[in-house]
């Protein structure tokens, strides 16, 4: 008992909290100082200016506990940006991580945090016992003593002093504080997230008077049915049809009337941005002007056209939701209903089937389906049946390097079940008495722990090659083909072409409907002769558009941008 009195003292005391309360605190500095590609200097001040204000502010009135729990909310950051290193390897708390938070849904969490718990029981392990700690040093321990604390202030003081040196004479013009200062940068993301959540939140107000001015060209009695399909976390390295030497595709890979194009790039590597730019006309170039646009859907319906819109993933309030609700009838056939409850982790994509079906069976003049997929998004092995599971073993419980060959294995197996859905899409269209089409790409890719960098999952804030190469498909029914010549022609002519999916799908489905719109350019879509192939760029998390070459980072990443035909300037 003694023993344990002892260790608890010695636990407690306020030099032990100083010091287990700045090292949880400047953990993020120290852990970016290594992940970071920056200069020396930067890395100077950004682990001198905040450790030594951290240092400083916990010596106020000697009860470093009681700063401690007045910091919290530094506490909880940096908490959440270790996870976050843990789980990408680098960056500080994005924007886009703050909007994740409010996206996504709980079976994707759930499934996410199952693999985080390595990171988590860090957490546990040393942020929760010194917030513990802190709390029972208030009452039950001598303050910091009067010389310990006079030192630590000068010290501080003396730190400070160099940092904010360094940080006006040295660092240059090109650093930023609010860009690449922890935590000020986390706090400016913040910020950003709540200014682009009360626009999203005032999107039916400011998108109200907007109108693509949409009239068809095709004839009124020739029957169409154009189907968009949006995949989730599918990246191309990965289908046979585009030289993985696995057979992924063995459908799509004999489909008559199918044109792969095998250079594809996303502009974003987040769902919540890139499907939105996917089903509208905004692109990396212009994105915020998002709050004032419609959708695809919308030019289709004021060109005469039927419209449905269905998912396969939970409504989430954000731009999705608002482009598919714009469709004369939309539905998520995952959403509970009355005395149920789903999460966007049950059932398959082949769900979305049924409802198609029934769509078809109306055989309307002119109708235009788009399907939002779960695709590809982990756990792998939970996207298909045990009928489809091809590729095995696929059983791997923890997402790490170790189990990459289960983990690709299962994730192969969701392109094979891909694979089988579009074609048997393709069959219901070929069995119409109609003149009709198929776009099918994805929103992103996904790393599984592809190389020495043990990248995992998507949505980092510096992309990775495998997180921006995407399929892009478009099949033509033999009755378009027939009706309309110069588009077939020139979808071959383009399909080894670059493209920037985020750009051209709007442009190329809109065209290939025969709709007129002043919003649509002819030279961005890849079903018409004058097509161009627009500059690479990408979406970065301030929603700026920069150059793709300033955002691949990696020469591992810059090696496989040119294996795949498509080689970066340099920066």
């Amino acid at each position: 008992m003694k023993l344990f009195k002892r260790i608890f003292r010695c636990a407690a005391a306020p030099q032990t909290v100083f010091v287990l309360a700045l090292f949880v605190l400047a953990l993020p500095n120290l852990c970016l100082a290594v992940t970071e590609p920056v200069p020396f200097v930067y890395i100077l001040v950004n682990i001198l200016l905040p450790v030594s204000l951290y240092a400083a502010a916990l010596t106020f009135r000697r009860r470093p506990g009681l700063v401690l729990w007045v910091l919290f909310p530094l506490v909880f950051l940096s908490a959440f940006q270790f996870v976050l290193i843990y789980l990408y390897g680098h960056s500080v708390i994005a924007v886009d991580m703050f909007l994740n938070l409010l996206t996504t849904n709980p079976g994707e969490a759930g499934e996410l945090l199952d693999n985080l718990l390595p990171g988590l029981a860090f957490i546990f392990a040393v942020y929760v016992p010194t917030l513990l700690l802190g709390a029972l040093s208030i009452r039950r321990s001598r303050p910091l003593p009067h010389r310990w604390a006079r030192v630590t202030r000068l010290a501080a003081s003396a730190g400070a002093v160099v940092g904010l040196l360094l940080l006006v004479f040295a660092t240059g013009k090109a650093y930023r504080a609010a860009n690449d200062l922890y935590p000020v940068n986390v706090f400016q993301n913040i910020r950003l997230a709540v200014l682009r959540t009360r626009a999203t939140a005032r999107y039916a107000e400011t998108s109200r008077h907007f109108t693509f001015h949409a009239r068809p060209t095709h004839p009124a009695d020739e029957r169409e049915v154009y189907v968009l399909v949006i995949g989730e976390t599918a990246r191309a390295p990965q289908f046979r049809l585009y030289g993985y030497h696995r057979n992924t595709t063995p459908r799509l890979s004999a489909m008559p009337g199918l044109f792969a194009f095998d250079k594809a790039l996303t502009q974003s590597n987040t769902t919540h941005k890139s499907v939105p730019m996917l089903l509208s006309a905004v692109s990396a170039a212009d994105y915020d002007s998002i709050y004032t646009r419609k959708g695809i859907i919308t030019a289709f319906r004021e060109a005469g056209f039927h419209t449905v819109f269905l998912s396969n993933q939970l409504p989430n309030h954000s731009f999705i939701d608002f482009f598919g609700e714009e469709a004369d009838e939309w539905k998520f056939v995952k959403e509970p209903t009355a005395g149920s409850h789903s999460t966007a982790g049950d059932g398959y994509d082949a769900d979305l089937l049924a409802p198609v079906d029934e769509v078809l069976r109306r055989k309307r003049r002119k109708q235009l389906i788009v399907l939002h997929t779960y695709g590809s998004h982990f756990e792998y092995r939970k996207r298909y049946p045990r009928s489809m599971a091809h590729f095995l073993p696929d059983d791997a419980d923890e997402a790490e390097a170790a189990n990459r060959a289960s983990l690709v294995n299962g994730y192969d197996n969701t392109i094979r079940y891909t694979d089988c859905l579009i074609a048997l899409l393709i069959d219901r269209l070929a069995a119409q008495d109609a003149a009709s089409a198929l776009l099918y790409t994805s929103d992103h890719g996904e790393n599984i722990f592809d190389d020495s960098r043990h990248l995992f999952l998507h949505a980092s804030p510096v992309p990775s090659y495998y997180e921006l190469h995407v399929p892009l498909l478009v099949w033509l029914s033999p009755r378009y083909r027939a009706l309309n010549p110069a588009a077939a022609r020139a979808l071959s002519a383009n399909a080894r072409r670059p493209v920037a999916t985020s750009v051209s799908v709007f442009h190329t489905f809109v065209h290939l409907a025969g709709i007129r719109t002043p919003r649509l350019l002819p030279t961005l879509s890849v079903a018409h002769g004058t097509y161009r192939p627009a500059p690479a760029l990408y979406l970065d998390d301030h929603n700026e558009a920069r150059p793709l070459q300033q955002m691949v980072r990696s020469r591992q990443d810059r090696l496989l941008f040119r294996r795949a035909g498509m080689p970066l300037p340099q920066p």
